[in-house]
């Protein structure tokens, strides 16, 4: 497959498009962003790299990182939290609070705000030191000592939080949220916080293509069981209420951030990033979503 010329042929065609769609104003930080950032990076499990664009340039990955905290809570608990967190689609925005009371504090699935704040919250139980578990896991997957949190985006989320406090709130009150509140969302804006370039991303993931097992260090990362239904999750819940327009024209699990950053992963293939700040009124990048519907047309590589 000529994956070079495929992603140069996409992104020079999509450069050529109308510039619509807003970056995410209400993070302060986020909307410093230049809109016209575009980087694309596909990591393959044999361990070749394709690339263009803003690739090798950092960004807020936001919930992209909710995948990773749900990796190290299932590999630390196992099904256990399934007790306290679903595993359906929402079919409603991802800071809803109407859907997260008629379901008595439970959120629907663990990509959602709320499911990911309950994340937090076993993390928080789980470890004395949840913000350096966490990161050190990270580092691990990676492969990249350097990856870090971002406090002047964390910051800015938490000035700007009021959702997400009525969310832990809400949960509280239904008893799903164990810890002391400031403490959980400290580690949740931390957590969404993250800046990675669209390489070092793709390289994260690579665990999902290969059943758990890192393909370039061959290391155990989470069981061949629990890996499938991360993915499984990736595909049904992680573009907020757009996952089934993904799956319709894309094809693949992966995950979406406000930062304007997409994640997708083929079985077996590889792991893609790219990045576009401008979202779409759902909160997914615009381009990033045009690109891997372009991408696996004109690959004919889904899962479908």
């Amino acid at each position: 497959m000529d994956y070079n010329n495929i992603i140069n042929t996409i992104y020079f065609s999509l450069e050529k498009l109308k510039k619509n769609g807003e970056v995410a104003t209400y993070i302060p930080e986020l909307a410093k962003v230049d809109p016209n950032k575009f980087g694309v990076h596909i990591t393959t499990i044999d361990h070749q790299h394709f690339s263009i664009g803003d690739a090798n340039e950092k960004f807020s990955i936001q919930s992209i990182a909710k995948v990773l905290s749900l990796t190290l809570v299932y590999k630390k608990v196992g099904e256990k939290i399934w007790e306290r967190v679903g595993v359906e689609p929402s079919g409603t925005a991802f800071n809803s609070l109407v859907q997260l009371e008629y379901d008595k504090g439970i959120p629907r699935n663990p990509l959602i705000n709320a499911g990911a704040i309950v994340i937090c919250d076993i993390l928080v139980s789980s470890f004395k030191d949840p913000k350096t578990e966490f990161l050190t896991f990270l580092r691990a997957i990676s492969g990249n000592t350097s990856i870090d949190f971002c406090a002047r985006i964390a910051e800015s989320e938490k000035q700007t939080g009021y959702k997400n406090v009525a969310l832990i709130n809400l949960m509280k009150s239904f008893n799903n949220i164990k810890n002391d509140i400031d403490v959980v969302m400290d580690f949740y804006y931390n957590l969404c916080s993250i800046e990675m370039t669209c390489k070092e991303l793709s390289r994260t993931f690579l665990f999902l293509t290969t059943d758990g097992i890192d393909p370039i260090s061959n290391k155990k990362i989470i069981s061949e069981s629990k890996s499938k239904r991360i993915n499984a999750i990736m595909q049904l819940c992680g573009f907020y209420d757009e996952a089934g327009e993904f799956a319709f024209k894309v094809g693949l699990p992966g995950k979406s951030g406000v930062g304007g950053g997409i994640v997708a992963i083929h079985p077996n293939q590889y792991s893609i990033a790219v990045w576009s700040p401008r979202l779409n009124k759902k909160g997914n990048s615009k381009k990033g979503m045009k690109f891997l519907e372009q991408f696996t047309t004109k690959t004919q590589l889904s899962i479908f």
